[in-house]
């Protein structure tokens, strides 16, 4: 297999790496229905600072470290789910407030588009999305399998995991810009309160579940 091979192979398997549904997926599309195109990007751009740290900590030998040590993957493991399900339950507790305030309205949450878009810092997003990715120690131990699997031989090690950690967090940053730009043409429809309501639910339901996976699991 040349090289040319061998990293179109590895662009392949990180797209669809990418497009695999998980934690990040979650909330960047929350996040995107519920404050907009900016705090999508900027969750996107947190995540993919995560992903790239997991990448580089591959490359040098330090997510070795959470294969080597079970309590330093434990604890991470730990910490990462309490994070999942602390995203999940704020989400829980919107969509319960939602409820609240539109029967205080009388609407009954069967009213139009909300006429104020919710504003939220872009920091705090990126701040999301870089925890999120940070908080799954599993990111870590991917990253450290996969890469070199890519390093084609007689090629350099280090420099050449380097290039394959960007390379892997510029695919991945593409298909989620791809995610909250999709997502953003359909953004009026989720802004109805009811529907808006259903997608807080889900997400929170589904960020707890992966929490309590991540915390129950090997």
């Amino acid at each position: 297999m040349t090289v040319f091979d061998t990293l179109l192979l590895f662009a392949l398997a990180s797209l669809l790496v990418s497009m695999a549904p998980g934690p990040t997926t979650v909330v960047i599309i929350r996040q995107s229905i519920d404050a907009g195109r900016p705090a999508g990007i900027a969750t996107v751009l947190g995540n993919e600072t995560g992903w790239l740290a997991w990448c580089l900590a591959a490359a040098f030998g330090l997510s070795a470290l959470l294969l080597a040590s079970r309590l330093a993957y434990d604890v991470l493991r730990v910490a990462g789910a309490a994070v999942l399900i602390w995203f999940g339950v704020q989400a829980l507790l919107r969509a319960r407030r939602s409820i609240r305030r539109d029967a205080s309205d009388g609407t009954g949450g069967t009213g139009g588009t909300s006429a104020t878009p919710r504003r939220r810092s872009r920091w705090r997003c990126y701040r999301m999305g870089l925890l999120t990715n940070l908080a799954n120690p599993k990111a870590g131990v991917f990253a450290l399998s996969f890469l070199p699997q890519f390093v084609p031989d007689g090629a350099p090690v280090l420099p050449t995991l380097l290039l394959l950690a960007a390379a892997s967090t510029l695919i991945d940053l593409a298909w989620y810009l791809g995610v909250v730009v999709a997502v953003c043409q359909v953004r009026r429809l989720f802004q109805r309160p009811a529907v808006r309501r259903r997608v807080e639910y889900l997400s929170g339901v589904v960020l707890v579940a992966l929490g309590v996976r991540l915390a129950v699991g090997d």
